[in-house]
């Protein structure tokens, strides 16, 4: 089969179009035909080694995956030609892979695999990340960083499923509209200072930040929690690792509360299944949309990751292999 296969931590660049064995799937492992890649920004720093996920090159990386089942353990819950979506730490970028049967979930018959590969690791990381950790409650504000991106416009619609109030930010005014067409009440250009703007939004300030962005906004979102507000970390993808002095947690009586969504799969199997549930409920009440950037074939993989890299891509990016079904097996 052919798969990207990444030969030196050197960036995507480092990725090689080549023939691989097909995946042989252990005993609790679906085998996927795979039909959609979801681009995601683990996965670029998989290709730098920048990521806690560091296996010895070469190796096959990608994360989120949606195809059919070919071949399904027995007692699973899975069958062959199942339409499913699904996470792995490796081995995403290519025509087939295996994944945990714990770590997939069924894909609707009326929704497109394109689809489901954009949905599942962001929004079952923002749902994760408000529902789980950070105990969104209906009525509550929520300030989301990086409010353009996949993780940020994901969270954007699931803290509004939620009934939350969001405010989102975004890093230059063109990304202004990609904020508001996910659902933002309000957006806002994340700029020094910004936390004074947030709290003419919000009054007291907001209950719940989600950071996906880190660096020097993260200190700036602490200014914007109102008293027993919670700051939610889900990733740095500004580069800078931010730090904060536990007195001001303690004296401004606020959480800080990390969101490791992937990590956790291994601590609790079915996860992924059941916040699939939520989500398709959230979707079905119009919440819940893919905000797509683009959708390119599996050979322009490597400049996909490049554009992500670059700043480029505004929502989810997805990569196809043929042409994803809607509804029904086998697609």
């Amino acid at each position: 089969m052919k798969a990207f296969q990444l030969h030196a931590y050197e960036g995507p660049a480092a990725l090689r179009l080549v023939d691989v064995p097909a995946p042989v799937p252990g005993p609790h492992d679906l085998l996927i035909r795979v039909a959609a890649i979801g681009v995601n920004y683990p996965d670029l720093l998989t290709t730098r080694g920048r990521y806690q996920f560091r296996p010895d090159p070469p190796f096959v990386p990608g994360c989120e995956v949606a195809g059919t089942v070919q071949a399904a353990p027995d007692g699973s819950g899975f069958a062959v030609g199942d339409r499913v979506c699904g996470f792995t730490w490796e081995g995403g970028f290519a025509e087939q892979t295996v994944l945990p049967a714990a770590s997939a979930a069924p894909v609707p018959d009326d929704v497109d695999l394109v689809d489901a590969a954009a949905i599942l690791v962001n929004h079952q990381t923002a749902l994760f990340a408000l529902q789980r950790r950070a105990a969104l409650r209906a009525g509550e504000v929520v300030l989301v960083l990086g409010g353009a991106g996949g993780i940020g416009t994901a969270a954007i619609q699931v803290a509004t499923g939620l009934g939350a109030r969001v405010i989102a930010g975004v890093s230059r005014p063109e990304r202004v509209e990609v904020a508001a067409a996910a659902g933002a009440d309000d957006v806002l250009v994340l700029e020094p200072g910004f936390a004074a703007r947030v709290k003419e939004l919000a009054g007291r300030g907001v209950d719940v930040v989600v950071d996906p962005v880190g660096d020097w906004l993260f200190d700036e979102a602490v200014r914007c929690l109102a008293p027993e507000g919670r700051i939610v970390v889900v990733g740095f993808a500004a580069g800078g690792i931010p730090k904060i002095g536990v007195n001001r947690v303690l004296l401004r009586n606020i959480s800080v509360i990390g969101a490791a969504w992937g990590a956790f799969q291994d601590l609790e199997p079915g996860l992924i299944a059941r916040q699939a549930a939520t989500l398709d409920g959230l979707a079905r009440q119009g919440f819940v949309r893919p905000q797509l950037d683009s959708v390119v074939p599996f050979e322009q993989l490597p400049e996909v990751l490049e554009r992500l890299g670059r700043g480029e891509v505004r929502g989810k990016a997805v990569v196809t292999l043929g042409r994803p079904s809607v509804g029904g097996r086998g697609g």
